[in-house]
């Protein structure tokens, strides 16, 4: 598995040295490619914040946790900025999650393929985890998939809110395994991005010892990462997935920022509308405005 890992760093490296953009995601995607942070006028605190969303289908209500602050910072400035104003629900998969956020949703005609919107920036990953995983009502950020994001950096905009389904508690051994290896591979990205120029040089250069070499060195830094910090299902995960429900393959992986806390019925409502071949509703879902609360 690392040997595959390796080889997909170096074709980052070498795509990242080009600029060149790649696929998305294949779980809760954004095709925003751009990296740029957006940078904060005000100091960050520590305090949660509630957001009330106003949609064709009804009202809900999200918490914004206080220590993913980059993430309710940006939702809270978008959302008094109307930015999400008359975007549509874009992307809706049952038994998985709602997705919203694409501002080009705004205008967009009968069946124009979305997803690609966003502002001009990514924000850097918030993923506090074990505390936040991907129960049934988690708010995530969408984002691009890790072999052309290996940091994981979040959309600016776009994000969905998980419906997901139950899993039988034999499953979630399975799902640990998973984790794990998300895990291996997450830590193998970050330390293969950091000798980008390293990779390139010898790429470059032909020196297959060299790239063998550091191949070998990075699989001991990354398992040796892992053992010494080990991902792990925590009873209330397992509690929360195996009866209420949730997406637990996208843990660890996406930053969950907060969680809805009234009207998840109206998210149910959205899940189960008819969608095309893209998994956009066929009839708009829209949001017609957003509402920070005290």
């Amino acid at each position: 598995m690392l040997k595959k890992l390796f080889s997909i760093a170096i074709a980052f490296a070498a795509m990242t040295a080009c600029g060149a953009s790649g696929a998305s995601d294949a779980g809760a995607n954004t095709d925003n490619d751009t990296t740029a942070t957006m940078t904060q006028a005000t100091a960050t605190d520590t305090a949660s914040a509630r957001v009330l969303v106003k949609t064709t289908k009804g009202d809900f209500t999200v918490l914004l946790y206080g220590d993913t602050p980059k993430h309710r910072d940006n939702f809270v400035k978008l959302a008094r900025e109307g930015y999400y104003d008359s975007t549509l629900f874009h992307r809706v998969i049952k038994e998985f999650m709602v997705q919203a956020g694409d501002p080009d949703s705004k205008t967009a005609t009968a069946g124009q393929r979305l997803g690609s919107g966003g502002p001009d920036y990514t924000l850097d990953a918030e993923i506090v985890f074990p505390k936040h995983f991907h129960k049934r009502g988690a708010l995530a950020a969408a984002r691009q998939g890790d072999q052309v994001n290996p940091m994981k950096r979040s959309s600016g905009s776009q994000f969905y809110v998980v419906t997901g389904k139950r899993v039988a508690p034999a499953e979630m051994a399975q799902m640990e395994q998973y984790m794990v290896n998300q895990q291996m591979q997450a830590v193998f990205n970050n330390l293969a991005a950091s000798h980008r120029d390293e990779i390139m040089a010898m790429q470059r250069a032909g020196d297959r010892a060299g790239l063998k070499a550091l191949q070998d060195k990075l699989i001991a830094q990354t398992e040796a990462e892992v053992k010494a910090h080990p991902v792990t299902i925590t009873e209330e995960m397992k509690q929360t997935y195996t009866s209420i429900g949730g997406t637990p393959h996208l843990d660890n992986a996406y930053t969950v920022f907060g969680e809805v806390i009234e009207g998840m019925e109206v998210i149910d409502s959205i899940e189960q509308v008819a969608t095309n071949s893209d998994d956009r509703p066929k009839e708009d879902v829209r949001i017609l405005s957003m509402q920070v609360l005290k």
